[in-house]
């Protein structure tokens, strides 16, 4: 098992049913096994400044700067310090092989500097692949961990692996991936302190680890408005729903054994996050550290209440940004005027799986980005580097995960968390402007 010196301590028979049933929208990327250099001065090479407003990042934390250009900051209120880029990892089983993963994991890691790795007992992703094994992610990631930290033993100490347990799903196989050798017959995943357990010590297992630094929820137990749906829907709620005081009660109890370092949200909303401080606080356990949840150009739902709810003169929970490119619809790709051979955008995600987040391919997605990438060309950069540039300048904003099936993308993806890098005020004002004009198009 590898320690963090900090703590001494065939896929299954697929079964499909309508998202309808537990009320989370189809093509939200569960497995099928699941029932449910311009012209214009735009960019400037100086540190970030601080400043109020929704346009600079505030200076709400510590940074340091760190090798490579990446600067570090602390995860709400938590002990772990962080670069600002994460590498997500979700395609590593399905869409990348071992052995591209872990070319990517040496290069942002081992060449520039990241130090944040996140993962989940549920990836890869989509579901819909034949490929799909759940856990399969964490143990491509568990076996390059074993691999780089016996040519560096003070590694892991540098590290932060993050990694999510599986939020309620009705009749799934990932439960039985909890046990060695797994059980094939699908049953429910919940998030009371048995399922906690199971799937805590079933990732330690996987990723070779004796801690977990950031062990996050998925998404709620009880019902919610999830994957890009925007309105609530009470006929949807579940009665029977775990109390998060179970859940947290569990997790506690790995806390004080040493195999878990602190927790996170992921999915949730305002009323989940007051619900689990106001948890944590009656069980005398750490707050939340973070919140995961989908932020991007497309989809800005979080920065109103739930900014509020997670700034750090409230509950200090840092947002980590999901699919900061929409899936990929944010590297312009999927416009008409794209250049890609139909060969090569056969291979495009949402090419390849037509049923997997089709919101960020719709009409007015694919609108807002060609307007995103004209201001991205004017400013003379990628889209991409736009669009991650522009989560970075969110002061709510800790940690972003980004995702690629290519090690080039990992590259420019990283490269726009350069600290000499911003966006001008007159850029920040123009992509405000199409906001504005195609507000959250990647929700319904």
């Amino acid at each position: 098992m590898i320690s963090s010196p900090a703590f001494a301590r065939s896929a299954a028979a697929r079964l499909f049913h309508t998202a309808a049933t537990f009320g989370i929208p189809p093509g939200c990327g569960l497995p099928r096994t699941t029932c449910w250099t311009g012209a214009r001065a735009a960019v400037t090479r100086s540190s970030p400044r601080s400043g109020s407003g929704t346009h600079r990042r505030a200076s709400l934390s510590t940074t340091t700067r760190p090798t490579m250009g990446l600067a570090k900051v602390k995860l709400g209120s938590s002990d772990l310090e962080v670069t600002q880029v994460c590498l997500g990892t979700m395609t590593f089983g399905v869409q990348n092989n071992e052995a591209e993963a872990f070319e990517q994991l040496d290069y942002a890691v081992l060449e520039r500097g990241v130090n944040f790795i996140d993962t989940a007992e549920l990836y890869p992703v989509p579901g819909s692949d034949p490929a799909w094994v759940p856990g399969a992610t964490e143990t491509i990631v568990g076996r390059w961990l074993a691999k780089a930290t016996a040519a560096d033993p003070g590694l892991r100490a540098r590290l932060v692996i993050a990694t999510k347990i599986t939020g309620y799903i009705p009749s799934s196989t990932i439960p039985g991936y909890r046990v060695e050798p797994p059980l094939k017959e699908p049953r429910a995943t919940r998030l009371d302190a048995q399922s906690v357990r199971a799937a805590a010590e079933a990732s330690l297992r996987r990723l070779g680890l004796d801690t977990i630094d950031l062990y996050q929820l998925h998404w709620p137990d009880r019902y919610v408005a999830l994957f890009g749906t925007a309105a609530y829907d009470p006929t949807k709620e579940r009665p029977g729903s775990v109390p998060i005081a179970e859940t947290l009660g569990e997790l506690k109890k790995l806390m004080d054994e040493g195999k878990i370092r602190h927790w996170g949200l992921s999915n949730e909303t305002s009323y989940g996050v007051c619900q689990a401080v106001a948890a944590a606080d009656a069980l005398g356990m750490r707050r939340p550290a973070t919140i995961q949840n989908s932020f991007c150009l497309i989809d800005r739902r979080f920065q109103s209440e739930l900014a509020e709810t997670c700034a750090p003169s409230h509950y200090n929970v840092s947002l980590l940004p999901w699919s900061p490119l929409a899936g990929g619809s944010l590297t312009g790709k999927y416009l008409p005027d794209a250049g890609a051979t139909a060969e090569e955008a056969a291979a495009f995600r949402f090419k390849r799986f037509p049923k997997f987040q089709p919101r960020y391919v719709c009409d007015d997605s694919l609108a807002a980005v060609a307007a995103y990438a004209k201001i991205a060309k004017s400013a003379g950069m990628s889209v991409t580097t736009l669009s991650l540039a522009w989560c970075r300048s969110r002061w709510y904003v800790a940690s972003t995960i980004i995702g690629a099936t290519t090690l080039a993308h990992v590259k420019e993806n990283i490269d726009a968390f350069d600290e000499a890098l911003t966006l001008s005020d007159d850029v920040l004002a123009q992509i405000d402007e199409v906001h504005l004009k195609y507000r959250d198009p990647a929700c319904a």
